[in-house]
């Protein structure tokens, strides 16, 4: 993209997305969002590669969004992250579900593959810097109303 805006001097946005999360996520799209609140929605064990440590962040919808937003008004062409930089371990984001949910946290564990990323934390300076873009949403509140969604689309007809 960065080849084709100075090739042709046109204007090119580029932004990287991590982790985002919020209603309206299929329930069986392979992420861990969906996967753990399906997970807890039908009283199974919530499945955890490896020993959990390894970390994501997680990004509610609006905030992506809005960063989105602020990026294709703005005047950048160099690549802007939009992603939330506090990170969790899976473990704790395993033991967040079980405590919104008000069950004891029971966990299938099953084997870290080769290729898993041990951390996943952008770098939001620039996104701060350029475009005074900072996620806004509490994990609590985002995961909450996630849920809610779900146990919305799971309820029968």
């Amino acid at each position: 993209t960065m080849a084709y805006h100075r090739a042709h001097d046109l204007d090119t946005k580029i932004v990287r997305i991590f982790n985002t999360y919020g209603p309206r996520m299929r329930l069986d799209d392979g992420r861990v969002v969906p996967a753990f609140i399906g997970q807890a929605l039908r009283g199974e064990p919530l499945t955890i590669f490896g020993d959990g440590t390894q970390t994501r962040s997680f990004c509610y919808v609006s905030d992506l969004v809005d960063g989105i937003w602020r990026l294709a008004r703005s005047t950048t062409h160099e690549p802007v992250n939009c992603g939330n930089p506090h990170e969790m371990s899976m473990r704790q984001f395993a033991e967040a579900i079980a405590e919104v949910f008000g069950i004891e946290l029971t966990v299938d564990p099953k084997p870290l593959p080769p290729d898993d990323p041990k951390v996943r934390k952008p770098d939001i300076t620039r996104a701060q810097e350029v475009l005074g873009w900072s996620p806004v949403v509490p994990f609590d509140k985002g995961i909450r109303e996630t849920i809610e969604y779900f146990r919305g689309q799971l309820q029968p007809a």
